[in-house]
């Protein structure tokens, strides 16, 4: 399947991704499938649970990037892979995998799919989801004790000591490498319209 091509989504914690990718996927059901990053955590059971807890989930080493360019190699190549999926509650990857098969459009998402070269070279389209970084913070205290049962205090904590330096340091960088920049993120309505575009062409090139 040579006429497979692939787009990434990247952006920080709490941009708007994960709301444009539901859209895009929505929007083209039939010919693109959804690989998050975040199904490609390292695994972690080495370590006893407590440890797991207090993991930094927002750097490059937190993941398996050589199964993941492996994977999407095997995807190119119209093979079908095993994707790995990653417990929260345990902190550590799961026993189960799903089994995605290729379609026209391979679109991964993650805070850091732009950040590895192998995987930029590879991919076709590359999207950064920006967002001001007081909005990112209010979406994330909403969602992670909301949505997570999180307390507000560790909410803070985590977004003071890993979140913001990760972001600052690795993830906000790795917007040069966008092609098309979708500022104000699920709110910009003509930006999600011009990527739909650029995909449908895609699709039918």
């Amino acid at each position: 399947m040579s006429d497979v091509k692939i787009v990434a989504i990247a952006g920080g914690s709490a941009s708007g991704k994960s709301s444009i990718v539901r859209e895009i996927s929505e929007w083209f059901k039939d010919d693109l499938v959804v690989i998050g990053h975040d199904n490609y955590y390292k695994a972690h059971d080495d370590i006893d649970f407590d440890q797991r807890k207090k993991l930094n989930y927002d750097y490059p080493g937190a993941f398996d990037n050589d199964l993941f360019y492996k994977d999407l190699l095997k995807l190119l190549d119209g093979r079908e892979i095993d994707m790995p999926t990653y417990d929260y509650n345990l902190h550590t990857r799961a026993k189960e995998t799903i089994r995605v098969k290729p379609k026209k459009i391979i679109l991964i998402e993650g805070i850091l799919v732009l950040y590895d070269e192998r995987i930029r070279s590879i991919t076709d389209t590359k999207v950064f989801v920006d967002a001001d970084s007081d909005v990112r913070l209010q979406r994330r205290i909403l969602r992670d004790t909301k949505e997570r049962g999180r307390s507000l205090e560790s909410v803070l904590a985590q977004y003071i000591s890993q979140v913001k330096p990760m972001h600052e340091t690795y993830i906000e960088p790795s917007k040069k490498y966008a092609d098309i920049i979708i500022p104000r993120g699920a709110r910009n309505l003509k930006g999600i319209q011009i990527l739909k575009r650029h995909i449908a062409h895609l699709i039918e090139g």
